[in-house]
């Protein structure tokens, strides 16, 4: 049999990823997206995949990484192409995408080139590496009902939180594929000095930081 580049492990590796993404998000309370990673799901995924339901997991992994719109991205990029319009952030997010579904395609080839029990074996080898055996699993999900999992807003956590945000979301729009003029024809150059991304003010914003 060949060589799979993206064992089994890895797929336990990514269902653990976005469980600890969520812990994140949770210590952070992180209210409105904090289901955004699924993370519970999971940790549920991992613990009857252990007991033999594959079906599930491939479930999950379909929804998450399949249904991609190719075929807008393309579009796009042709009429894009035929305005003469800059398009390469277009380009490169349908490549984003196509690694994604690629990815998608090689976590499936490993669970489905091996014999059920083969398989199970080696899963039940990853889950005990990144510490979910049934057992743990269990007191995961216990753990989400910890008053530290819960939503608890706080001056100083809300302040290093928006001076985090800030930072990395000035790191995401000085790549080069989302410079003004190389993402799209809709994104321009600004005519004015735009304010620090922290001191925007929301609807219904209430302060809790220090100016």
């Amino acid at each position: 049999m060949a060589l799979r580049c993206f064992p089994v492990a890895e797929t336990v590796h990514y269902l653990h990823a976005l469980w600890i993404c969520e812990c994140k998000d949770r210590l952070l309370s992180v209210t409105r997206s904090s289901a955004r990673y699924e993370g519970r799901y999971c940790l549920d995924l991992m613990r009857s995949w252990q007991e033999g339901e594959t079906a599930a997991v491939v479930a999950f992994l379909q929804r998450k990484l399949d249904g991609l719109p190719f075929a807008d991205l393309t579009r796009q990029i042709q009429e894009a192409t035929t305005l003469q319009l800059a398009h390469e952030g277009l380009v490169h997010g349908r490549f984003v995408l196509l690694n994604r579904r690629m990815n998608l395609m090689q976590a499936l080839d490993a669970i489905f080139s091996v014999q059920e029990d083969d398989l199970i074996h080696e899963m039940q080898g990853a889950c005990a590496h990144f510490g979910h055996h049934p057992s743990q699993v269990e007191q995961q999900l216990a753990q989400v009902e910890d008053p530290l999992s819960s939503y608890i807003p706080h001056q100083l956590l809300a302040q290093r939180n928006m001076q985090m945000m800030n930072k990395l979301g000035i790191q995401v729009l000085t790549l080069r594929t989302n410079l003004p003029g190389e993402r799209s024809w809709t994104v321009v150059a600004p005519t004015n000095r735009l304010r620090p991304f922290a001191e925007h003010m929301i609807r219904g914003y209430l302060e809790l930081v220090t100016p």
